[in-house]
Order: structure tokens, then C-alpha cells, then sequence
């Protein structure tokens, strides 16, 4: 069996980091063709190549992104390993959920739904890492990530052997800034025949519910921009670029955060949010305690 050069990695890391040669040399104390022979090294022991040249400076590959998220947690982990020992009396170490967070997911859902881990005594450290849905998954399955918090449950057509645990649900209400919403406020659907209007992107399961619900009443919103990541859908609509739908549990949250206001709720749609996990029988206690709080989270605010 090959063992890993952890001297490679450490310099592949600080390289990744740096994003240039030169400066990572520096920073090592080493010289550029020393850190460039190992990182050499590095890749022809994987068998794949880490860095590509852009111009001056180095792009991480998919490999080398890949890897420079192994390397995080193995440095990480190394500094609390270094950090426990230097203690009179070296405790237990503090167990750890690695969650994938789907990147159309909301991030105030997100801490919404993982809030009662955060919660528990003796703590925990969550891992948190955002991404495409489907590479979470894939990465759950290579046992990278124990947990994939989700706005859609595993396809049963997937190979993957995963099971969808229903975290809860709750309606869609839909914002925009003061001036906006005081021109579409009344008349709650209809107002928003000809409205400028931010849909999420064809990818996300609210924009398949928003337009099947649009064209059940014939209303036509003016669609300006299609935006697949929430944090910059909220950001445009903040502007004043459209209106937007948010899930409704948030919505007291991102009308202080963004500065807008609620038009409407439309509460007859459901947004459901899932845990996804590869265990049929959950054996892991912190993955239980998030399933077994998670009855009540998504609670509805108070219609006002």
C-alpha cells in the first residue's frame, strides 16, 4: 500500500491557498522549483493533475478542488490534534457533522434546520459545505459527508443508495423592496399581472411550483432576471430589480437583512426540506437528535 506524502500535500495546500507559486515559496521558506518538484510529486503519485497555468498564476483542476477540500479537514484536524495534546489532561475529542448544504437551499433554512445540533451538549462542530446538489450526493455516497440538508429528496432513478428523511415544510411569500411592494401589495395575487419579477433558476424545485401556480391563474409576472443562488436573488431584489419569493419561515428574517417587504404569502404552496443519508437505520445520535427536532422548526410566523 502507498502511503500518502503528507510534506506534498502540505505544499500543494499552501500553494492552492496562495494561489501562486512564488508566494507559497515564500510563505514555505522554500525554494519555487523545490515546492514545484513536489507538487509534481504529488500528482503523479494521484495519478491526476491538481494545477492548471493561467497566465501567471495556477487554477485548481476538479481534482485539485477535490483535494484541497480533503486537505482542510486533514490540516484542520491536525491543528486540533496539536491543540488537545499541549493540555495538562487531553480530553475526548468533540465529535463532528459533516454536512452538505444544497447551494439553492436558503442559508437562514439551512441554519434554521441544523440549529438544534448547534445546540447540543457537549457540543458538536459542524463541517458545513455548499454545492451543487447532485455532487453533494455523490460525495455522501464516498462517505465524505454524513448529512445532505436538500430542497428535493434522492430521485428514485439514481444509483445512489441514499434515503430522503422529510425535515419539514412550509409556504412561499413574496418580497421586494418598500417601493415595489407598495406598488403590488394590494390585490394580492392579481397584482402581480405585469409586476418585474425574479424567478429562481429552472433547476430549483420553488421555480417549478411558482410557474405551475402562475399558470393555474393566468398571471404573467414580467420576468426580468432567472437567478439560481438565493443569496444573490435576494440581493437583486433588495435593488429593487424585481420581486422575489422567499420561503415563508424566513421571510421576518430577510425583510430586516435586505431591507424589503412582504406583498403577499401564498401559502397554498409547499416547500419541503429534506436530510438526506445513506443509512437506512440511523446509527448516528447527532443525525437523530436533527430528525427528531425537526418537528416544529419550519412553524409558520404569524399571518400579519
Amino acid at each position: 500500500m502507498a502511503w500518502l506524502n503528507y510534506h506534498h500535500l502540505h505544499y500543494f495546500w499552501v500553494t492552492a491557498r496562495e494561489g501562486n507559486l512564488t508566494r507559497a515559496a515564500k510563505r514555505l521558506r522554500l525554494a519555487p522549483s523545490t515546492v514545484s518538484a513536489q507538487i509534481r510529486a504529488l500528482e503523479d503519485s494521484f495519478g491526476h493533475a491538481l494545477f492548471e497555468r493561467r497566465g501567471r498564476g495556477l487554477q485548481l483542476t476538479e481534482a485539485g478542488r477535490m483535494t484541497v477540500e480533503y486537505c482542510d479537514e486533514i490540516f484542520s484536524l491536525g491543528r486540533e490534534l496539536d491543540q488537545a495534546m499541549r493540555t495538562s489532561a487531553p480530553a475526548a475529542r468533540t465529535p463532528r457533522l459533516r454536512v452538505g448544504i444544497a447551494k439553492i437551499l436558503p442559508k437562514l433554512v439551512a441554519y434554521r434546520l441544523l440549529a438544534p445540533v448547534l445546540r447540543m451538549d457537549p457540543p458538536v462542530r459542524l463541517v458545513c459545505r455548499v454545492d451543487d446538489g447532485e455532487k453533494l450526493v455523490a460525495d455522501l455516497a464516498l462517505h465524505h459527508l454524513d448529512l445532505v440538508i436538500s430542497d428535493a429528496p434522492v430521485g428514485m432513478a439514481r444509483e445512489v443508495r441514499a434515503r430522503s428523511h422529510e425535515l419539514g415544510e412550509c409556504g412561499i411569500s413574496i418580497m421586494g423592496s418598500p417601493e415595489l411592494a407598495r406598488r403590488h401589495v394590494g390585490d394580492f395575487p392579481a397584482s402581480l399581472e405585469g409586476a418585474p419579477f425574479l424567478m429562481p433558476g429552472h433547476d430549483t424545485v420553488i421555480r417549478g411550483l411558482l410557474d405551475a401556480w402562475l399558470d393555474k391563474r393566468g398571471l404573467r409576472p414580467d420576468v426580468r432576471a432567472e437567478v439560481g443562488e438565493s443569496a444573490m436573488l435576494k440581493a437583486f431584489g433588495q435593488e429593487g430589480a424585481g420581486l422575489f419569493p422567499v420561503p415563508t419561515i424566513i421571510e421576518d428574517e430577510v425583510a430586516v437583512q435586505y431591507s424589503v417587504r412582504r406583498v403577499g404569502r401564498i401559502d397554498e404552496l409547499r416547500e419541503h426540506f429534506y436530510a438526506i443519508t445513506m443509512e437506512q437505520r440511523i446509527d448516528n445520535p447527532i443525525i437523530q437528535v436533527l430528525l427528531d427536532q425537526a418537528d416544529g422548526i419550519l412553524e409558520h410566523p404569524e399571518a400579519g
